[in-house]
């Protein structure tokens, strides 16, 4: 995220206090998803956010506003549960049937509105939240010449995530146009009910399968994958962006002819381009999993996602065969996500003893596309339109603020007209070159996929570490 240097704040000319009333109240542990959240909170050593700006609908009012900050915190027990922390362990949440949150009014002056709300949401994105006191909703409503032009809001991570967000603005979005009433009850899992079904004998057999997938991929993957550092200097994160039109329209042609969505035909064109560039496989990288396909959690405005190691063997075998691999593979993955976090650490500890060293699982892979992945019915990329788009791919770079224990954290965001791909790295291990080389890799493998699926993957069948 770039820093706010140079940016306009605004002046925060009032302090709206807004009223809430809800149902469901209670102190519980937190659930799966929560820990998952607080364990990168407490690595890293920020606030970790989820954070939208949107344009005001024209004739808005600082009052629209506040109603809807009612609205979306009584409605969902998430906006009003607040950690309570513990010396001997992780906080508990609590979430409360009432209370008052506060909505900033901030004038832009001079400067433009939508500036100043960037600013807004870069700072408020860096300001701790105090845990046991503030609720998780900070809203503002940015205003130009007495005109409501920008609403900014930032949640704490541990109570949403980014397919929570989507279903929080998709509630406000189906509320009566005339009345404010919603279109109906929340039906999904809220958190307190997440953790009381978690803590259950279903709950705690879902937990032990999934420990015992973990297990037997930990046991089973090369050590140190990645080998010695191979640059000097001290740790630093370096962020690649590449943007691919042409990786967008070969997945969808591969979706399209094999009768897929597109999640795996990019999850093998990861694979066997980081495979190209290390000579390691099998790949594994640890799979951020949402878990809304599960029973009740689909529209559940809370935090879902979890990690599980996603593990496939790409060599000696065609890019069509990789991606029939990858669909596997992922199924295993998100079928094995849903699990205690401080289990799963535990499990990887014992299993790191009984092996006597360390296992590399610092390899990430977030796939945070927010559009639909599956392409029936649309018309299919043709092989010369995959081929033309190759010339317009983009490169940028980014410095990463923080990025604990990881060597790759791979991204895949999905702007207009193209996949954009996002890797941040450890550069004690890879510098620009190399993080340019595995997105082109990345890009080929897709387009040979969509074109040749005959093709081989190019990957020799090495397990040991042999970046040079």
């Amino acid at each position: 995220m770039p820093r706010e240097e140079g940016l306009p704040r605004g002046e925060v000319v009032d302090r709206v206090v807004v009223p809430f009333e809800g149902e469901g109240a209670g102190e519980a542990e937190l659930t799966w998803g929560q820990i998952s959240l607080w364990q990168s909170i407490e690595a890293s050593g920020m606030s970790k956010t989820v954070f939208y700006i949107a344009e005001a609908d024209p004739g808005t009012t600082v009052g629209d506003v506040a109603d809807m900050l009612r609205f979306m915190v009584s409605r969902h027990q998430s906006l009003r549960t607040r950690l309570v922390p513990r010396e001997d362990g992780p906080p508990r949440q609590r979430c409360s049937a009432s209370g008052e949150v506060t909505l900033e009014v901030v004038d832009a002056g001079a400067d433009d509105p939508a500036e100043v709300a960037e600013a807004v949401s870069q700072r408020w994105q860096t300001v701790p939240f105090a845990y046991e006191t503030e609720w998780p909703v900070r809203l503002a409503a940015i205003r130009k010449d007495g005109v409501l032009t920008h609403v900014v809001t930032v949640i704490l991570h541990t109570s949403i995530d980014a397919y929570g967000l989507s279903a929080l603005a998709a509630d406000i979005g189906a509320r009566d146009p005339e009345t404010g009433e919603a279109a109906g009850p929340v039906t999904a899992l809220q958190p307190l009910e997440q953790a009381r079904r978690q803590a259950s004998p279903s709950g705690q057999r879902q937990n032990a399968a999934s420990l015992k997938y973990l297990e037997r991929v930990v046991r089973t993957i090369d050590a140190s994958r990645f080998g010695a550092p191979r640059y000097g200097g001290e740790r630093r994160i370096d962020m690649i962006h590449y943007r691919s039109p042409a990786t967008l329209l070969a997945i969808r042609a591969v979706a399209a002819r094999e009768r897929i969505d597109d999640s795996p035909v990019l999850l093998a064109s990861f694979a066997v381009g980081l495979a190209r560039f290390t000579g390691v496989n099998p790949v594994v990288a640890m799979l951020m999993v949402g878990n809304r396909f599960r029973p009740g959690l689909a529209d559940s405005v809370s935090a879902l996602i979890e990690l599980s190691p996603y593990m496939i063997d790409v060599a000696g075998t065609t890019m069509g065969e990789a991606v029939s691999r990858a669909a596997a593979s992922a199924i295993n993955a998100y079928k094995n996500a849903y699990l205690d976090p401080y289990e799963q650490d535990e499990v990887i500890e014992r299993v790191e003893r009984e092996r006597g060293e360390e296992i590399d699982l610092s390899c990430f892979y977030n796939d945070r596309r927010q559009q639909e992945r599956g392409h029936l019915g649309e018309p299919v990329p043709t092989a010369g339109e995959i081929r033309a788009a190759l010339a317009r791919s983009e490169v940028s770079w980014d410095p990463e603020i923080s990025m604990p224990r990881r060597k790759i954290y791979f991204n895949v965001d999905d702007p207009p007209g193209a996949i954009e791909l996002v890797m941040s790295v450890d550069t004690r291990y890879f510098d620009r070159s190399d993080m340019e080389t595995i997105m082109r890799n990345v890009e080929e493998a897709a387009v040979q996929a969509a074109l040749d699926p005959d093709a081989p993957t190019r990957v020799a069948r090495r397990v040991a570490a042999a970046v040079q």
